[in-house]
């Protein structure tokens, strides 16, 4: 439940500090703390976003070819995977500021680890792969305990405005503006300098998170007693209590399971066959491709940014559900298309698609979800979302030389219109959102 002497001081300080009302998506800003919490976020997607591009161009450097390059990429998804129901855990059990501080440094630190040693000439693509795992490891942590951590910093009428903010932050600085920096710094000087860049944006998130104060971790009673036994035992059990808590949530489960089929059916085609498309079906370079992609970002941002704009929906089950199912919808302009600018429309209108409903999503986990068990469940989302990504990036080539690339597309496009109705007709969806009303 959000505070209402919060909602007094931040009212006050808000009326003090501009006479006016705010817009509705820029009203969390009114919190310092949260001021210096976005600070953060906007660092580190900055810091990624350079990070990914100097670790291409080292690897082309050292002389590595594509499957070096999937090794080092590849190994910052397993490496995301592998601890990803353990840091729900974390997040539930250590302070969440603690646990964003510790993933920042951690990713600050390899950061420039890299940087020295590609200075000085002493990178390899095994220790390049070495470190991109670690740092994924340390990003797993990151999400549960950043959303478990906003509705202590943050009332729960705002949330809608601050998972908006963090849904535009990222296509547009860690998608567009880092990758856009270490391209022009790589070019100028090496990617060594790409990976200092990085290191400092992320020195910057660590700052702006010591600034932030200390929320206290959410309890249900009894849970301290309960955390007092053998240390693998109890941190099983906390994850069998919040699968447990899934599987009993019927909007949950279906929104998870929905989610899941929703990424087989639409990333490999999103992510392989649209830049084959691109290339062999017309006749477009890298430099086409990249604008495809930034137009799914700027999509992203718009919708991200018109969906923290305006309060929850009051069929918010609905709403999301049926724009994500949606989503696909643009890849039958995708299988017709003969001009590169008609990708280009397609990704916007399937980023705004993917990306608004994404901030109903995470102000529904903050409401809804019990709070002493928001980092679990967060986890279960992060784990759940990604891991059938790799499985629809190795069958879209395969499944496009069986069936054809436009039947491929159109699978890609119809599938999440199918699953839509089947999860909002299992979990009756309709019915729930009246039950509890957000609005």
């Amino acid at each position: 439940m959000a505070d209402p002497f919060l909602d007094q001081v931040v009212d006050a300080v808000g009326d003090q500090a501009t006479g006016r009302s705010l817009p509705r998506a820029l009203t969390p800003f009114r919190i310092r703390a949260y001021r210096r919490l976005a600070l953060s976020v906007a660092f580190g997607a900055f810091a990624q976003g350079v990070w990914v591009i100097g670790l291409v161009w080292e690897v082309f450097g050292l002389g590595g070819n594509a499957t070096h390059l999937s090794l080092v990429s590849g190994a910052s998804a397993v490496g995301v995977m592998v601890p990803a129901l353990l840091a729900g855990v974390v997040a539930d059990r250590v302070p969440q500021r603690r646990v964003l501080l510790a993933v920042a440094t951690t990713e600050a630190t390899g950061m420039a680890l890299v940087a020295g040693l590609a200075w000085a000439g002493l990178t390899t693509v095994p220790l390049l792969t070495a470190v991109a795992f670690v740092i994924g490891m340390a990003m797993a942590f990151y999400y549960p305990a950043y959303s478990a951590m906003l509705p202590s910093i943050v009332p729960e009428r705002d949330l809608m405005a601050v998972n908006g903010f963090e849904g535009m932050i990222r296509p547009t600085i860690g998608q567009a503006l880092g990758p856009a920096v270490a391209g022009a710094v790589v070019g100028w000087a090496a990617p060594s300098a790409a990976f200092a860049v990085a290191a400092a944006a992320m020195v910057g998130a660590v700052l702006a998170l010591c600034w932030v104060p200390p929320v206290p971790l959410r309890r249900e009673p009894g849970a301290g007693a309960a955390s007092a036994g053998h240390p693998v035992r109890t941190a099983l059990a906390d994850v069998a209590e919040g699968m447990r808590y899934m599987v009993r949530t019927p909007w949950l489960l279906a929104s998870l399971l929905f989610a899941c089929l929703m990424i087989l059916a639409m990333m490999g085609p999103l992510e392989v066959l649209l830049p084959y498309f691109i290339k062999s079906g017309l006749g477009g370079d890298a430099g086409d491709h990249a604008l495809v992609l930034a137009a799914f970002g700027v999509g992203g941002a718009l919708g991200s940014l018109a969906m923290a704009s305006r309060r929850m929906p009051r069929r918010y089950l609905t709403t999301m559900t049926v724009m994500w199912g949606s989503a696909g919808l643009p890849f039958l302009a995708v299988a017709h298309a003969d001009a590169v600018w008609q990708l280009v429309v397609a990704g916007v209108v399937m980023g705004v698609l993917f990306s608004a409903p994404m901030v109903i999503w995470g102000t529904l986990l903050q409401r809804r979800v019990p709070k002493h068990l928001l980092g679990r469940v967060s986890s279960l989302d992060f784990f759940v979302s990604i891991a059938l990504m790799p499985v629809s990036m190795a069958l879209a080539g395969p499944v496009s030389e069986a069936v054809g690339l436009r039947a491929t597309f159109y699978c890609a496009a119809l599938a999440p219109a199918v699953l839509c109705v089947v999860a909002l007709l299992a979990a009756r969806m309709p019915a729930d959102e009246v039950a509890h009303p957000l609005d």
